[in-house]
């Protein structure tokens, strides 16, 4: 059967196929929905149905499993959404306490620490957390790998020391004297 063919038993189709849509959704406007999705799909992938096997039935099959996908997401959207108009504690202190805004000051803040790094510190830090190897980055920059080492503590120390107002206080186990 050629995709033309094939094209056209699906959209002989469509009646049968918005009856049972509307079953699911309840709804013209989301069971037309529902009808596009499944013919769609079927289309798409014309290619796994078997010539000789019921197409309606193949046809209710892909449009029941779209329908309890879109559900599952829609269901799963949610639980992340409030929808009232009052919000309740929980998720008031969440949202005032993690979001965006948050993140891009902080995010600001530790690019404005990177740019304060000297160019002789700051290249081996950034490729060293970019991922390369110690003596991948010697050799890049043709330096002696203890150099590197010495160069990405540096860093370390001073993005720790431009950064000290993220410190939240927590005490870390001591094992060596730093200076």
């Amino acid at each position: 059967m050629t995709k033309i063919e094939f094209n056209t038993m699906v959209l002989r189709q469509a009646g049968s196929l918005r009856s049972y849509a509307l079953h699911f959704t309840h709804d013209a406007d989301d069971a037309n929905d529902l009808v596009q999705d499944t013919m769609l799909k079927a289309i798409t992938y014309y290619n796994k149905f078997k010539e000789g096997t019921n197409l309606k039935g193949w046809l209710y099959t892909i449009m029941k499993n779209t329908f309890i996908n879109n559900y599952r997401r829609f269901v799963k959207m949610s639980t992340f959404v409030t929808k009232s108009d009052e919000i309740s504690s929980p998720n008031l202190v969440f949202s005032s306490t993690k979001n965006q805004g948050e993140s891009k000051f902080v995010m600001d803040d530790i690019k404005r620490a990177l740019d304060k790094l000297p160019e002789d510190y700051f290249v081996p830090f950034t490729m060293y957390f970019d991922g390369h190897k110690y003596h991948e980055i010697a050799d890049h920059l043709e330096i002696p790998i203890g150099t590197v080492k010495t160069r990405i503590h540096v860093a370390r120390k001073l993005l720790k020391k431009n950064l000290k107002a993220y410190d939240n206080g927590v005490k870390k186990p001591v094992y060596a004297e730093e200076d």
